[in-house]
């Protein structure tokens, strides 16, 4: 009875996820539009503005914006895997998952929002300017806890009415920050630009999920549900923490061991770098339901798509990286102008980092799948540590360049080797690597055929 139970549930599996191929390609390419739309629009903008600004006003505005994101973890609480698989298995508790989960994120947002307007205070409490930006950026976190209805349209993979909502925002607010530099606003304008375009989206949000007939009024609070969600998701909590530390430590450290001036520069080289990595996150987000179900019902398929996603994401890393460390300096200067010519040297370096972010993205889902949270998190603090002490050791002497070799090695720790350290963990480890042999073998051969035909 238990086999033909399986049998009849893999068969429903795979009418079920075979027939919806077409939906997740529907929705990974309207996830692609909503992140091409602010990777060109957003560079373009970005680098208007970094010109505008110059180099030392430009990197304090980069340093506020690193030091908000190193308590952005309270305001998605690492919820969002989870709060998907949860639909995926309990469709029918909808309104009361949602409702738990955009409580929690709200009062992580105003958490969010305390201890970042407290911490810069006691670091920089006779500068004004970054204690005002900081208070600024930090509210935006208050905002995301909308972020729940784009959490319903993941799990149903639509995601293009997010895409809509969303990019209306992010538009009426870029054209009013090119407004901004055409009339000379002061720097403080631009983070009050910033903070409108998350409300504006959010607003959005709401518009589009009562068009599309649902109702924020059905939402419910489950105390069960929220001690449920939070004892499995602190380890995720405290993992986001790790990574926006090991991702944004640099440009602190930079700014408080070197200057602003330090900080313009590395941060206009780690906007090319960093532009990419809504790549990993939009392929994986869209995959991740079909992987859930998949650990459900069969184990082979489950690791199958797993290491598909893992090699596809690495080839689409080195795609990106090989030409963008070549021209880094052309990129740069054409881009950003010869005041930021320095920074050339530091993008060489930093773009390596996508190869080991992309493969990092790719076995996230696995972790929340095997209920691995904690070793999420244990493989994250790993990449902390070596982030910093390399930062300690390097910035110094090296000042941007220093930070940039240490982001790379650290993203490679936490995110690749740091799998190898534990038996449980050693299984997705070897996939990464088997990953990355596939792709050295498979570039060997395609140097060899152009060799061979020239």
């Amino acid at each position: 009875m238990l086999d033909k139970y399986k049998t009849q549930l893999l068969c429903s599996f795979r009418h079920k996820f075979g027939s919806g191929k077409l939906a997740v390609i529907q929705n990974i390419a309207w996830l692609f539009i909503d992140r091409i739309l602010r990777m060109g629009f957003g560079l373009v903008v970005g680098v208007w503005i970094a010109r505008y600004l110059g180099v030392q006003q430009f990197g304090l505005f980069n340093y506020a914006t690193a030091f908000v994101a190193l308590f952005n973890p309270l305001t998605t609480l690492g919820l969002d895997n989870l709060v998907i698989r949860s639909i995926v298995r309990e469709p029918e508790a909808r309104d009361q998952i949602l409702g738990t989960t955009f409580l929690l994120k709200l009062a992580g947002g105003i958490g969010c929002v305390l201890l970042a307007f407290s911490s810069i205070f006691v670091l920089r409490q006779n500068d004004q300017l970054t204690i005002g930006l900081v208070s600024i950026l930090a509210m935006a976190g208050i905002f995301h806890a909308f972020d729940t209805i784009d959490i319903w349209f993941q799990s149903q993979v639509q995601s293009k009415y997010t895409v809509v909502a969303k990019n209306t925002a992010f538009i009426v607010m870029a054209l009013l920050k090119i407004a901004l530099i055409k009339i000379q606003a002061p720097l403080l304008a631009f983070a009050w630009a910033g903070l409108a375009e998350i409300g504006l989206g959010a607003a959005g949000l709401i518009l589009v999920y009562k068009v599309k007939g649902y109702s924020l009024e059905l939402w419910c609070w489950s105390l069960p549900l929220a001690k449920t969600l939070l004892k499995e998701s602190w380890p995720l909590i405290l993992s986001s923490l790790s990574i926006m530390i090991y991702m944004r430590i640099d440009q602190i450290m930079l700014g408080e061991m070197v200057g602003s001036s330090a900080v313009g520069l590395y941060s206009s080289a780690a906007r090319i770098s960093e532009v990419w990595y809504f790549i990993p996150m939009t392929i994986s987000s869209s995959i991740a339901p079909s992987i859930f179900a998949a650990k459900e019902v069969n184990e082979e398929l489950y690791y199958q798509r797993i290491k598909k996603l893992v090699g596809v994401l690495a080839l689409i890393s080195i795609v990106i990286t090989i030409p963008i460390s070549l021209f880094s300096e052309n990129i740069i200067t054409i881009l950003f102008g010869q005041d930021y010519a320095e920074a050339g040297s530091i993008l060489t370096i930093h773009v390596w980092a996508s190869l080991f972010i992309f493969m990092g993205v790719g076995i996230s889902t696995w972790f929340v799948a095997e209920g691995l949270t904690n070793f999420a998190l244990r493989r994250s603090l790993i990449g902390v540590a070596a982030n910093v002490l390399l930062n300690l050791l390097l910035i110094p002497k090296y000042g941007g360049i220093g930070a940039a070799i240490a982001t790379v090695v650290s993203y490679a720790v936490a995110s690749v080797f740091a799998n190898a350290t534990h038996k449980i963990t050693r299984k997705i480890f070897i996939i990464q690597i088997e990953s990355l042999l596939d792709l050295i073998k498979y570039f060997n051969l395609w140097v060899k055929n152009i060799l061979f035909i020239k």
